[in-house]
């Protein structure tokens, strides 16, 4: 057991290094530039404690079943977007025999503020009762929030809507505006239609979720920011939290039952959900890889 942990081990360093000398080299070529809060070897040793510890369906070390080749792409696309798998901006979940790299919203959040000149990304909720109206701006193709007032009594009612902002620093604001039937399509997408328990708990935060995945989603394509960054953001899945946890709620349970003397879990807390259970494999596009030698 201490043999494979130790082999584990000097596979993860190989590979983490093979990472921080592709980074080095887009660094010098001038392809990626870093913000200065963000410290790459850092995550990269958070996301190396956490593959040890990660586990496919069939409980065996992701380390050992995924290839070498999927696991420093997902751990070079986790640097070059500046994410941090502590800060739960992004999770590795292994499919096929390959690591994949996805985003949590938040991830997307990060991922976006790294293109130059945005400042900011955020979202509101429009419910029923507020005052909203928004316009095209003809000259740029680009919605204008023209006025959202809101009382502290409409809050909790019926949600409408809701819409994501994309700040920037010189340019107009980026805007997307989603009615609560594109939303709910947009839910219909993923594993639980919508019907999880965190849609039905905390549907607001789910719709804002939704409104700044499409938002930073679209907004990147229009970016003229470094292609590499561009790629990588691309080339990472949208993590659906609520569909994993719909899914694995009943494992959550029945590991309950088998590890009495474990600390018990709030089975309505998603996070602790999704942190006390594997991660399933999921399905996913097929990647383009960047070609790293070991």
């Amino acid at each position: 057991m201490t043999d494979n942990k130790q082999l584990q081990t000097k596979q993860q360093n190989n590979i983490t290094d093979s990472v921080l000398v592709r980074i080095k080299e887009f660094e010098k070529g001038g392809d990626i530039a870093f913000p200065p809060n963000y410290n790459y070897a850092n995550a990269l040793k958070s996301a190396q404690l956490i593959l040890t510890e990660t586990v496919d369906k069939n409980k065996q070390p992701v380390l050992q079943t995924c290839t070498k080749a999927s696991i420093c792409n997902a751990l070079l696309d986790m640097t070059i977007q500046g994410l941090s798998p502590a800060k739960k901006q992004c999770y590795f979940v292994p499919y096929g025999g390959k690591l994949q790299l996805m985003k949590s919203y938040l991830g997307n959040i990060a991922a976006t503020k790294r293109l130059k000149g945005v400042k900011d990304v955020f979202a509101n909720i429009i419910w029923e009762g507020d005052e909203f109206e928004y316009k095209l701006n003809l000259e740029t193709g680009l919605i204008e929030i023209v006025k959202h007032e809101q009382k502290f009594e409409n809050i909790g009612k019926k949600i409408l809507g809701a819409y994501a902002i994309v700040v920037r620093e010189d340019a107009q604001n980026y805007v997307e505006v989603m009615n609560m039937e594109q939303i709910r399509n947009a839910w219909n997408q993923g594993a639980a239609k919508g019907n999880s328990q965190a849609h039905k708990n905390f549907g607001e935060e789910m719709a804002k979720k939704t409104v700044i995945n499409r938002a930073c989603k679209r907004f990147v394509n229009t970016s003229d920011d470094s292609d590499t960054l561009i790629e990588s953001i691309n080339r990472t899945s949208e993590y659906r939290e609520e569909d994993i946890i719909e899914n694995t709620q009943a494992e959550v349970k029945e590991e309950i039952k088998e590890n009495a003397n474990s600390i018990p879990l709030d089975l309505e807390d998603e996070t602790e959900i999704i942190e006390a259970v594997e991660v399933k494999e999921v399905e996913s596009n097929e990647t383009n890889e960047i070609e790293i030698d070991f």
